[in-house]
């Protein structure tokens, strides 16, 4: 490289460019892990309106992970069932699930993306090791086989072993890497409007979506003391006339919502979009979020997929950096992440295709093939494919699934037994592992957890998987199962060949 910067000094471990959800949990994730974070991001003061409003289970046990799960309790509220109507009001489906999820979380919940950014840079600013620069544009991004310089529009540098671009959309990492997208040709115009009531209502259901030709709308909760709605653009109407305040108001007035009821806090013109890198590595620089990922918010799962990326990076850069693992492990990132990225696109697209149908003849035929097949009770959200490839032992059983969060005490099992690679099982202790296995096991941050008899629920998993001992993930995949002592003691050496072996 003829870029002198690239023998300067290391200013950090990992450069993050993009101060919104995804890049702030991948640092409070490696500064948790004692790694130095400088994160990067353009605007001079964080965003203050609402964008995100829904996240999953899984999702709250990683915010869970970063130390903050009682304060994103807080500023978020369940949300079970979302229910699509017809124009008349006819229930056209419902789904959903009810409860409690198997990460110990509401299985949906909904927030405001202001209150809960907030409360992840407040974790970041408690972290040694964290530098969150706003305000900060980047121009260049350069590397070589030992670091990374991210070039700055003030003409300073930042230097760094590896650089995540987490900066959205129009992602200047990605861009600058020449990185392309694919397209999947999914493209309509909708108003964002969310409001803050000046009185409590409630709202039944809590998540509505109106499958109406006339005008498709979406109405769902903000996060507490918040409502959203969404209005499609319809073929006769421009985006222009469409996304005014005025126009905004209108189309609440038959809501009962009003100036003198209520406070618009955001109405924005926004064109849904399904999109994937081409690629999401190129040597030390790895792209996360919606700068690898873009896809319509049907589903939920925008954000959520892109918390996962967090989660799945911070580890194994740990290991990297550590030198605990060879730098091919971050080749198994894409592979793990890229199929389940892909299914929420392709669930928002099809969930997407039902909604915004204009014509009144197409949507008649909708509504009664999907009115037919109500059954009154709730359809469950088809669940995301577990890992099925990457750093799995794939000859195991249940390797790759989710490793439930369960209740020891009244406490969720991560507030207890803490967040890692966790080596847990029903039958059997530490003492019965190879010495040397279980001390280099502990060496990546690793910890044994019995937990007997006294977590029934726990005991039920194993059993219905035929294993006593399960190895979990940093980001609660599981690695693989085994029956028993010896079969954990060659769990633990094939995770040590996997880690240390080149890719």
């Amino acid at each position: 490289m003829s870029n002198p910067e690239l023998d300067a000094p290391v200013d950090a471990d990992v450069a993050i460019v993009g101060a919104g959800p995804v890049g702030l949990v991948l640092a409070v994730l490696l500064a948790q892990r004692g790694r130095t974070v400088v994160v990067l991001e353009r605007q001079p003061e964080p965003y203050r309106l609402p964008r995100a409003v829904h996240f999953d289970d899984e999702v709250g046990r990683l915010f869970q992970s970063c130390g903050i799960g009682d304060a994103v309790r807080a500023v978020s509220q369940p949300a079970e069932v979302y229910e699509w109507r017809n124009a008349a009001g006819t229930t056209l489906l419902r789904f959903g699930r009810i409860g409690t999820g198997p990460s110990g979380w509401p299985f949906s919940s909904m927030f405001c993306q202001p209150e809960l950014e907030a409360t992840i840079e407040a974790r970041a600013d408690e972290l040694a090791g964290t530098d969150v620069r706003r305000g900060v544009a980047v121009t260049t991004v350069d590397q070589d086989d030992d670091r990374v310089v991210i070039g700055l529009a003030d003409g300073s540098a930042v230097t760094a072993r590896y650089a995540v671009g987490c900066d959205g959309a129009n992602s200047t990492v990605r861009n600058l890497l020449g990185i392309g997208v694919d397209d999947r040709g999914f493209f309509y115009d909708w108003l964002i409007v969310d409001v803050v009531l000046d009185e409590p209502r409630v709202f039944d259901p809590v998540n509505l979506q109106i499958c109406d030709p006339a005008r498709p709308t979406t109405a769902v909760s903000g996060g507490p003391g918040r409502r959203r709605w969404e209005f499609m653009r319809l073929p006769d109407e421009s985006f222009e006339e469409l996304a005014t305040e005025e126009r905004a108001w209108e189309l609440l007035a038959p809501w009962d919502v009003h100036a003198g009821n209520a406070r618009m806090e955001r109405h924005a013109g926004y064109t849904f979009q399904a999109r994937v890198a081409d690629r999401w590595q190129d040597g030390r620089v790895l792209l996360a979020g919606d700068a690898a990922h873009l896809m319509p918010p049907f589903a939920g799962q925008g954000m959520c997929a892109g918390i996962r990326d967090a989660a799945n990076l911070a580890w194994k850069l740990d290991l990297v950096l550590g030198g605990q693992a060879d730098p091919g492990l971050l080749r198994t990132y894409e592979p793990e992440r890229r199929p389940s990225a892909e299914f929420a696109i392709d669930l928002s697209m099809e969930l997407g295709k039902v909604i915004c149908v204009p014509d009144p003849v197409e949507a008649a035929a909708r509504d009664e093939a999907m009115a037919a097949a109500v059954t009154g009770g709730v359809s469950e959200v088809p669940p995301a494919p577990g890992l099925g490839d990457g750093l799995i032992w794939s000859a195991s059983p249940a390797a790759g699934e989710q490793f439930p969060q369960v209740a020891v005490d009244g406490r969720p099992f991560d507030d207890v037994h803490g967040a890692g690679w966790r080596l847990v099982t029903d039958a059997g202790k530490a003492d019965d592992l190879d010495p040397a296995l279980h001390a280099w096991f502990e060496g990546i941050g690793g910890a044994v957890i019995s937990v007997a008899a006294d977590v029934p629920l726990l005991t039920g998993w194993f059993a219905a998987r035929g294993a006593h001992w399960a190895l979990q993930r940093p980001d609660f995949h599981l690695y693989a199962t085994a029956v028993d002592a010896a079969g954990a003691e060659d769990v633990l050496a094939h995770l040590r060949a996997d880690l240390t072996r080149p890719r």
